[in-house]
């Protein structure tokens, strides 16, 4: 079985790793890291995962806005929300952008799991 080809994307390099560190042991590979949106934009555009998990607010350009230019590049891609508890008006804006799914923080390893499965069977 293919590996899953998996774009995390968040400011926090401590959050990074984590997910990072999840995915791997549940046997996805991350071909990438953005700490921001403008450069999930690129790396997406430049990797082709077959799936992103997104923070939703960053510096610069953040997860909704890179989310949008995503989808009007590639209308099939897969991305995950990753969310702060209380960001509930963000999530809604997320899903109503194209988003597959959403994680909040703090997640629980399960959780992301089986939050990017769903979406990959989708």
């Amino acid at each position: 079985m293919l590996m899953k080809r998996v774009l995390i994307v968040d400011d926090a390099t401590f959050m990074r790793f984590t997910l990072k560190t999840i995915l791997e042991k549940n046997g996805f590979q991350v071909v990438g890291e953005a700490k921001d949106g403008s450069e999930a934009v690129i790396k997406y555009k430049e990797l082709r995962p077959d799936i992103v998990t997104m923070d939703i607010t960053m510096p610069k350009t953040g997860g909704i806005e890179a989310l949008k230019a995503i989808k009007a590049y590639d209308p099939k891609a897969k991305v995950v929300m990753v969310s702060a508890l209380g960001q509930e008006p963000l999530i809604k804006e997320a899903i109503e952008s194209g988003a597959n799914y959403f994680i909040i923080k703090p997640f629980k390893e399960d959780h992301v799991i089986e939050a990017l499965n769903k979406v990959l069977i989708a």
